[in-house]
């Protein structure tokens, strides 16, 4: 005969599952002082490009080596650029044991959630899932020297010329339907699948996932001026490669600002 027990939940909590939104950073050295270094140059000039993103640091490139980071004054430098360290994965057992008694928790099974995905889903996505996308960060302004726009987690369209000097960053693709003569970094949080497409490229860098390219290194005649997209082929270790947009004739455009 089934029994009937009287239960008793808590008053004062509730214990329930939940999902955190990570970013994700795949340590590739454990010299601390050249990774301070090139965070710096590259996350210098964008104070606000963390906001207190909870991270997992990826210990995958480091696995089959000897080599330990010092945990302790990697979390205090991550913590310095407003990024909350919380896990660790991928390590072998002598980094994970480091991890913990820094006080990380190991997350094996952690997933990334800020990149876009590589590939579109089987199936619908859930009604839970129907918010509205985050709508690109649109600038109708030219942006001159010294000027930097960064769309966070979105596209960026600029309508106006980027100036020698200006910078463009978004976590999504860019798009300047003018001249672009400055900066442009897209997909600044590793998104591979982003693009660079402008009327006129003549830019000082172009950056999607980490791999960029600067002026130093001329562009082909096949582009240089001309409406073009840029794309990165091979993933975050491939080769930046940039098509010529056929049919697109750009009006006479005046000099920048």
């Amino acid at each position: 005969m089934p029994v009937a027990v009287t239960g008793r939940s808590p008053a004062t909590f509730e214990i329930k599952s939940a999902t955190l939104p990570l970013v994700s950073l795949l340590l590739k050295s454990a010299d601390l002082d050249a990774l301070a270094d090139e965070f710096k140059e590259r996350f210098g000039d964008i104070p606000d490009f963390f906001d207190g993103d909870a991270l997992v640091i990826d210990l995958g490139p480091l696995r089959g080596g000897e080599d330990v980071p010092d945990f302790a004054r990697l979390l205090a430098m991550l913590r310095k650029w407003r990024v909350a360290p919380i896990a660790v994965r991928n390590g072998n057992p002598k980094q994970i044991a480091a991890a913990v008694r820094a006080g990380l928790v190991v997350a094996s099974d952690a997933v990334s959630t800020l990149q876009r995905p590589a590939a579109a889903p089987r199936e619908a996505a859930p009604a839970a899932a129907a918010q509205p996308p985050l709508g690109a960060l649109l600038i109708d302004k030219p942006l001159r020297s010294g000027q930097q726009v960064y769309a966070r987690g979105r596209d960026l369209v600029v309508m106006a010329m980027v100036n020698p000097g200006a910078e463009v960053i978004a976590d999504g693709s860019i798009h300047v339907y003018a001249p672009l003569r400055g900066k442009a970094i897209a997909g600044a949080r590793g998104d591979a699948e982003a693009r660079i497409v402008t009327l006129s490229l003549q830019p000082e860098l172009l950056s999607i996932a980490g791999v960029y390219r600067t002026s130093d290194v001329p562009l082909p005649a096949e582009v240089l001026g001309k409406p073009t997209q840029v794309r990165l082929v091979g993933g975050t270790e491939g080769t930046l490669v940039m098509e010529a947009l056929a049919g697109f004739t750009p009006s006479p455009l005046g000099r920048g600002r």
